[in-house]
């Protein structure tokens, strides 16, 4: 059985075939990164759409400035730190005295009414269980969801854990959640 390599060195790999000259793996780059970088500016609560512009300005400057990164491991690290960084100015250009803290997250809500309407009753059950877990662990799977094999370095930057205490963490988070819906009569196991 073939394993999945974690993020951090699919990122890299598909880095250094970006600085190779193929510029197709720019968009795998993007689509395995992404949803890490929208959490990383969504945690410094950043709205929407300063989200959105800083994790623009960060892709572009990674083009402008590839060559810089001298480590292909690093790009991982160098997205997180950027996106946080022009999340920041951004805050502090719309107005924002201070600089949030890397604090815990607030839940990000992604969903649209078309898709609340065609949620199953299941998922409803599974969501306001998940709703219901403390913001730590909200935000520790929110990341954690978003990659096949989740980098446990840059989920300890973006959350701002020890990277030792990502897995026991989870672990009580998903414990938690079983034992919330296995209690729960209309969930179906």
């Amino acid at each position: 059985m073939n394993a999945i390599a974690p993020l951090g060195v699919q990122a890299a790999a598909a880095f250094s075939d970006y600085r190779a000259g193929d510029r197709e793996r720019l968009r795998d780059l993007v689509a395995l990164l992404t949803p890490l970088l929208w959490h990383t500016a969504r945690s410094q609560r950043a709205p929407q759409q300063v989200a959105e512009d800083a994790i623009q300005t960060a892709w572009l400057r990674l083009v402008d400035g590839a060559d810089t990164i001298t480590d292909p491991r690093g790009v991982v690290s160098w997205l997180v730190i950027t996106v946080k960084r022009e999340t920041w100015r951004l805050l502090r250009l719309a107005g924002r005295e201070t600089v949030p803290d890397a604090g815990v997250p607030e839940a990000v809500d992604l969903t649209t009414p078309e898709d609340e309407a065609i949620q199953t009753d299941q998922q409803r059950v599974l969501w306001r269980h998940v709703s219901e877990l403390s913001e730590r662990c909200r935000a520790l799977l929110r990341v954690i969801a978003f990659a096949a094999t989740p980098d446990y370095a840059g989920v300890a930057d973006t959350l701002g854990m020890p990277v030792g205490s990502i897995g026991p963490t989870r672990g009580r988070c998903l414990a938690k959640l079983r034992t919330a819906l296995l209690s729960d009569p209309s969930w179906e196991a």
